[in-house]
Parts: structure tokens; C-alpha cells; sequence
């Protein structure tokens, strides 16, 4: 899957947000990212997060959700405040498009560590509580213990909650502006 043009689009989203002018996507766009997808939108400003939002779940078509996450990671993150015209030029983009979540079953940690590595992108659940961590946190993360202790920090609870949490992986195609 060509990713480019996804780009393209997040950047026109957010310009067009900015600027207060409805985004106009092309038929071709519509066309070739129809089917339902989803996907994260990361901006980053110096290699520094700058706002990152998505979708864990295909539930529309993959156009529209990167139109709307790229939205949302410059304006509504709520780790950032919004993304300002000085800004704009300065932020890189980058796209991950996710593979259907896929429950991974195990009777003990030494399991669980066992069975994950470093290309999946984990969903951590408890009871209300939930988080995510896309594949590319490994490389700040690169411990599998760590990663799943930070997963359940994000998601509100002690680090070790992920031993009795459910757990869901994904993969991910992704791409970074250059």
C-alpha cells in the first residue's frame, strides 16, 4: 500500500483546519483508500512528539479516518496544546496503517513475553481500562517487561496489571515524511 498519499492528505487536513477552508479530497483518494482501515497519525516537530492520535478499529473508510486523526493529533491531543500556523512547516508526519487486533492468549507472564516481540503494536485491557502502544515505541522501549509495565502505566493502573490484563496485538504499515 502506497502510503504518500496519505501523507499528503494528513498535511492538506491539518492546513485546511488551520486556515479555516473546507478540505477538498480528491475522487482518486476516495477511490484507491475506500475501504474501511485504520490508522495513526503522528506528528512530530525535531523528532519530539508533537501529537499522536488513531483508530485501534477499521470502523470507516481509510481516507477518512486519516482526515480525521490528522486533525485530532494537531488539535486535540490532549498532551499538546493545538498546533499553531508557526508550527505547521516545522512538523513531520507520519502514518501507520493497523492490521485487525488479534487477542494473544497466555497462562503466565513467561508465556506472554515469549510469544511478543518487537514488530507488534500491543493493546493492553483491564475492566474500563485500555491502552496502546504502536510497534515504533519499542524503539524507545526496547525491553519486552518495560514495554507492557509502560503499557499499563498509560492505561491508568499499576505496572504490573499487564500479567492479569487481556492483551491484543497489531502490526502495522507505516511511513514517515521526509
Amino acid at each position: 500500500m502506497k502510503l504518500e498519499p496519505l501523507i499528503s492528505l494528513a498535511r492538506e487536513s491539518i492546513e485546511s483546519k488551520l486556515e479555516g477552508k473546507k478540505l477538498e479530497v480528491s475522487e482518486k483518494i476516495k477511490n484507491e483508500y475506500s475501504k474501511n482501515g485504520a490508522c495513526f497519525v503522528t506528528l512530530t516537530i525535531n523528532g519530539s512528539l508533537r501529537g499522536c492520535i488513531g483508530s485501534i478499529v477499521a470502523h470507516r473508510p481509510l481516507w477518512m479516518d486519516v482526515v480525521e486523526n490528522a486533525k485530532a493529533a494537531a488539535f486535540s491531543d490532549p498532551r499538546f496544546f493545538p498546533l499553531t500556523k508557526e508550527e505547521f512547516d516545522r512538523i513531520r508526519i507520519e502514518i501507520s496503517v493497523l492490521t485487525n487486533p488479534k487477542q494473544i492468549s497466555f497462562k503466565d507472564e513467561k508465556e506472554l513475553l515469549e510469544k511478543i516481540d518487537n514488530k507488534m503494536g500491543l493493546i493492553l485491557k483491564s475492566g474500563i481500562f485500555s491502552s496502546t502502544f504502536l510497534p515504533q515505541v519499542w524503539e524507545q522501549i526496547p525491553s519486552k517487561k518495560e514495554f507492557l509495565e509502560n503499557l499499563s502505566l498509560k492505561a491508568g493502573l499499576s505496572k504490573d496489571a499487564w500479567k492479569k490484563s487481556e492483551i491484543f496485538f497489531y502490526r502495522v504499515i507505516s511511513k514517515k515524511e521526509s
